[in-house]
């Protein structure tokens, strides 16, 4: 596959793609990427200005130690064996998408900026990412009121056009995006499993096939589950949509509670919190933090859910479009 040299640099820096299981050499983190994509715009480079240099060259220019810059070099070395990954992604229907990209999320530059995943991997239909759409995020063991409201949100999504962003796990997630796609609409799934794994699921193969769905992640694509990936790709769900929806929520525990929290710190959109006699104590915390509620049984037809929440929203969130480095 094509990919540019601003790209593969950053795919060889930035990502596993490429390396071997047994090597003890790493990819930068976005803590270590975010002072080099600096010092890159200092010095009017571009990522792919690194391809070709010596560690004697990196040392020099980017003003780094020498056991960085034998770093950077072996990593930046490494293209053979990232063109036969990468080859081997494209065969399966999966593509790279790096920050330094003009198609990549701009929600993810406008709401997380350095923050935002240096690479991302997708399957599907990529130009669903950012679109107007809801976030739909609770716990994997429901009760008949949280499995009815996320049915009701993926037909809601599905009626209006909307696209229908979630997890893709057990529970409020897999209810929401099997409505979603009954009635129709798009679903955008951010993974903390293995996308490799989840788009052979033959309940994603057609929608995947009709450009109805995309699944992303910013893990190795055939990574598998672990909650430290589940608690951090929550605010890339949060960060994709119009608003959010908290179907069911812990207290001070698990991804759910984390990502409605962090989200209703950062401002980033409003967040409605599923309000009713029965719900969890998560619930009920996070309606005293600040969200809006959304009331059971729910007050409108499912096609005028979004008019409904334009209308109640406690108060209007600023966004700040200051944008990030590449």
């Amino acid at each position: 596959m094509i990919i540019s040299p601003d790209s593969q640099a950053m795919l060889l820096l930035c990502s596993q793609i490429g390396l071997t299981i047994d090597t003890e050499l790493k990819p930068l983190t976005l803590r270590e990427w975010n002072p080099l994509a600096r010092k890159l715009s200092l010095l009017s480079w571009r990522p792919g200005d690194l391809l070709g240099l010596e560690a004697n060259d990196l040392q020099k220019h980017l003003e780094i130690s020498e056991e960085n810059a034998k770093r950077f070099s072996k990593l930046l070395m490494r293209g053979g064996g990232l063109a036969i990954d990468l080859e081997r992604l494209a065969n399966l229907g999966i593509h790279p998408l790096t920050r330094v990209e003009t198609d990549y999320p701009q929600r993810y530059r406008d709401r997380l900026k350095d923050s935002a995943p240096a690479v991302l991997f997708y399957s599907g239909n990529k130009e669903l990412l950012g679109q107007p759409g809801l976030a739909v995020v609770g716990s994997r063991n429901l009760d008949d009121v949280g499995r009815s409201c996320a049915e009701f949100v993926g037909n809601a999504c599905g009626f209006s056009g909307l696209v229908l962003y979630s997890g893709g796990a057990r529970g409020v997630d897999t209810i929401s995006m099997k409505a979603a796609l009954e009635n129709r609409g798009f679903i955008v799934g951010v993974l903390a499993d293995s996308l490799e794994k989840t788009i052979r699921k033959p309940e994603y193969r057609s929608a995947l096939s009709k450009g109805d769905a995309c699944f992303v992640t910013n893990y190795h694509p055939s990574a598998g589950f672990s909650v430290g990936a589940a608690m951090g790709r929550n605010r890339l769900i949060y960060t994709l949509a119009d608003y959010a929806i908290i179907v069911a929520s812990d207290v001070e525990k698990g991804g759910t509670w984390a990502g409605a929290t962090e989200a209703l710190k950062a401002n980033w959109l409003p967040v409605f919190v599923l309000e009713h006699p029965s719900m969890p104590q998560g619930n009920r915390v996070l309606l005293s933090k600040g969200a809006n509620s959304l009331p059971f049984p729910l007050p409108v037809h499912p096609a005028d859910l979004k008019h409904w929440l334009d209308e109640h929203i406690i108060s209007k969130n600023p966004q700040n479009t200051q944008p990030s480095l590449f």
